[in-house]
């Protein structure tokens, strides 16, 4: 029997992260205790104390265990803790040391969402893959330069770590673990009862691109909003250059060092973003995402949307359309 730790944070802790895995992870385990007439899993609240109020006093968890009566764990589960990220790790470096320590015992670890900064904290995930909420992924890089965020992932595994993309992506991890940990024919049948799609593997899908302008570089910003101003036409940036008064090179380069992302990847992404709300719109067709995000190109713009979404425009379409509207909607 596997012990997990679902640890119970200081903080706006995500009560769905923690009563979710709960429920799940205990439900898988009464299903294979009805075959093998043993549970799978013993799962635990674990806290800094018996009583944990959220930071918004919402809600309050009374964990049966507190950190330092957990002598060994197989797996410990780190849920998102919302506010701001900095505060989060402060108030919680007792988790952290109690993490590394456990990690370092051979316990692994799950991440759920933006539980990733506090992973990162610990410094384990130095030089391993992650996952995390797609709005929170640049920041997450940021903070810990030397983690290998896999932004567009649903669930990254490396070495006794595993971390979840954003918001409900959780419940995603939740069945890989338990497919590891009880085998395929327990996964599909916890998956089924929670309706959970088993295929999903990619966030890309569910992104919304809006720039990222919190770096403070005014040269960057004013590419950025002419590119934003004009992603229907050609853009040079040799002429952005020029009209900065700097190269080439020196622009490129501080452009990728602000947003993560070279000037025609930028503009790529702005025109898909464009291209995606065209075609959430029932009357609208591919052809008209197609021009009216700056492509003439079926080829191309086909190309360039399934690289930044992960799916071809139609599929998009068909994904995101009422069903009642896909016939009439999706002509080319």
């Amino acid at each position: 029997m596997k012990h997990i730790s679902i640890i119970v944070p200081k903080g706006q802790y995500s009560i769905v992260n923690i009563a979710g895995a709960f429920q799940i992870l205990n439900w898988a385990s009464d299903a294979y205790a009805q075959n093998t007439r043993k549970p799978l899993f013993q799962v635990e609240f674990v806290g800094h104390q018996k009583t944990a109020r959220d930071a918004e006093g919402f809600y309050t968890v009374t964990p049966p265990k507190t950190l330092n009566e957990i002598a060994r764990t197989d797996l410990i589960i780190l849920p998102a803790v919302h506010g701001d990220l900095r505060e989060g790790i402060d108030n919680n470096r007792e988790v952290i040391d109690w993490v590394t320590h456990h990690y370092n015992q051979g316990s692994e670890i799950a991440a759920f969402c933006i539980g990733a900064f506090l992973l990162a904290e610990t410094g384990v995930l130095d030089g391993k893959t992650c996952s995390t909420h797609w709005g929170y992924a640049q920041e997450l890089q940021e903070m810990f330069p030397k983690v290998k965020v896999e932004a567009e992932n649903i669930v990254s595994v490396s070495d006794r770590i595993y971390t979840s993309g954003g918001a409900y992506a959780f419940t995603n991890l939740v069945i890989y673990l338990i497919e590891r940990y009880g085998g395929r024919e327990l996964a599909l049948m916890t998956a089924k009862a929670f309706m959970i799609d088993v295929d999903k593997n990619n966030q890309s899908l569910y992104m919304i691109f809006n720039g990222q302008k919190n770096h403070g570089d005014e040269m960057v910003l004013k590419v950025q909003d002419a590119i934003e101003g004009n992603f229907k036409s050609a853009i040079s940036v040799a002429e952005l250059a020029d009209g900065l008064a700097t190269n080439r090179r020196t622009l490129e380069r501080r452009f990728k060092t602000a947003t993560g992302n070279s000037i025609i990847q930028y503009l790529q992404r702005v025109r898909v973003e464009r291209a995606k709300n065209v075609l959430e719109q029932s009357t609208k067709s591919v052809s008209d995402a197609m021009y009216d995000s700056g492509y003439s190109d079926a080829k191309s713009f086909r190309e360039v949307f399934r690289k930044c979404v992960g799916i071809t425009p139609l599929e998009y379409k068909k994904k995101f359309v009422k069903k009642e509207h896909t016939l009439e909607a999706l002509t080319t």
